[in-house]
């Protein structure tokens, strides 16, 4: 790899280039547009990010679960030059190419369960979430929608409305979409309930406010993503789909961030061998290029008429032929494999600082998907101010973290599954410091 596979700082974080370059980006790009580190990256490979002042950073992000396979992977690259060079764009609905199907082809292959499925493409995850809810409306006839506690699934209109945290991604741009209806998530920290108690406190839930028979749809994530990375009790999901098969409710698994062997399975549910009837999935997919996809059950994809499904750039070919490439370096590489051995290191450094930081009030995920969630000590009250600061001492070391959870006070590490494990092993001992640091 041509890139050094070392953290190493040449200039405070952020370095003068970069401040430079954030007065032009502040004069330009819109304020609501906002920048968790300001440096600017000149290049990317492995586990580094390089920036404009010649600092190498540590990647505990993949810029939000996207570079999987590790920035600038060769066969994305590969796969992006040959498409480049032979053409950018047709319009799938206008004049078909073979990248689209052969994406599609892989998805039915890939994703869970053994019966026929079709996929439609698409450019981003709320794209892919709000398309498998109209796919699940016209396929039953209904109108509503459930979702869940802590849920995150997009900054449209209708994924605003089903995505739980007001700030900073609903607050001021309602009215939103009706017909969306919340019910509660186990989660295992702050309720102390087995899977099946969880699941039917939800349905519960569900039954009383909506009924099954005017359900359309019943969305969640396997592991939440922005809502702090919560991994439902044992049995919770495996419930909910046996309940959802029971009254014909569409079964939507949106595995946007936790798909695409980010979990240690080629997608999360696979853990529990849970089927979805449709399969929402965006980020991993094309190796850091835009592109989404709907994946289901052939009746369901097909019940919508001609014409009712696509988009002008949806299943653009340069982002498919990256997508086919980042799905080669998957297979080629066993990196699903690679998340588990990822996961069982992080695990064990992040439960060894739980044993000396009694901040730290829970330790969770799966995979290379995995996350701390702080607490004022002894009890769950969420402690943001203290992530906040161990999140900004990383940043001034030279490691990239990223935050999330409804109270903003978890940590979630998301490794490209091209690091290697001494430049992993650097950047934990830099959070071990960042919490000692900060005490």
């Amino acid at each position: 790899m041509s890139i050094a596979q070392e953290r190493r700082l040449v200039t405070a974080i952020p370095g003068p280039r970069s401040l430079e370059r954030l007065e032009h980006k502040l004069a330009y790009v819109a304020d609501g547009v906002g920048t968790t580190l300001p440096v600017f990256v000149a290049e990317a490979g492995g586990g580094v990010l390089v920036d404009v002042d010649g600092n190498h950073l540590i990647d505990l992000g993949s810029g939000i679960a996207v570079t999987t396979v590790g920035n600038a992977a060769p066969s994305v690259v590969r796969h992006v030059q040959e498409q480049v060079a032979a053409f950018t764009h047709t319009c799938f609905m206008v004049t078909p190419y073979d990248g689209y199907v052969d994406v599609c082809a892989a998805l039915a292959e890939l994703t869970p369960g053994e019966h026929a499925k079709k996929s439609a493409l698409f450019n981003s995850g709320a794209e892919a979430v709000e398309n498998a809810v109209k796919i699940a409306r016209v396929a039953t006839g209904r109108d509503a929608v459930a979702v869940f506690d802590h849920a995150y699934h997009g900054r449209t209109n209708l994924t605003m409305a089903m995505t739980a945290k007001n700030m900073p991604y609903k607050n001021g741009f309602g009215p939103f979409a009706g017909e969306v209806y919340r019910a509660p998530m186990s989660y295992p920290l702050r309720d102390g309930l087995s899977g099946a108690e969880a699941a039917a406190r939800a349905i519960d839930v569900l039954d009383k406010q909506v009924g099954a028979a005017n359900l359309a749809c019943l969305v969640i994530e396997p592991i939440q993503g922005e809502g702090g990375f919560v991994v439902p009790a044992p049995g919770f999901l495996p419930a909910l789909a046996a309940w959802s098969r029971e009254n014909g409710i569409v079964f939507i698994a949106d595995e946007i961030q936790s798909g695409f062997c980010r979990t240690g399975d080629w997608f999360a549910s696979d853990h529990e061998g849970v089927v979805p009837d449709l399969v929402t999935t965006a980020k991993g997919i094309a190796g850091g290029l835009p592109l989404a996809g709907v994946t289901g059950r052939t009746e369901l994809m097909d019940a919508v008429h001609v014409g009712g499904l696509g988009g002008t750039y949806g299943g653009n070919p340069v982002a498919c032929a990256a997508a086919l490439g980042a799905i080669d370096e998957m297979r080629t590489q066993d990196l699903a494999s690679r998340a588990r051995q990822i996961g069982s290191f992080v695990q064990g450094r992040l439960e060894a600082l739980a044993g000396e930081h009694d901040v730290i009030a829970d330790v969770r995920g799966r995979g290379a998907m995995m996350a701390i969630e702080l607490c004022r000590p002894g009890t769950v009250e969420p402690d943001p101010v203290r992530t906040a600061a161990v999140s900004a001492y990383c940043h001034q070391q030279g490691v990239v973290t990223l935050t999330c959870g409804t109270w903003g006070n978890v940590f979630r590490f998301l490794p490209p599954l091209s690091i290697g494990d001494g430049l992993l092993a650097e950047a934990f001992d830099v959070v071990a410091e960042a919490f000692t640091a900060t005490a």
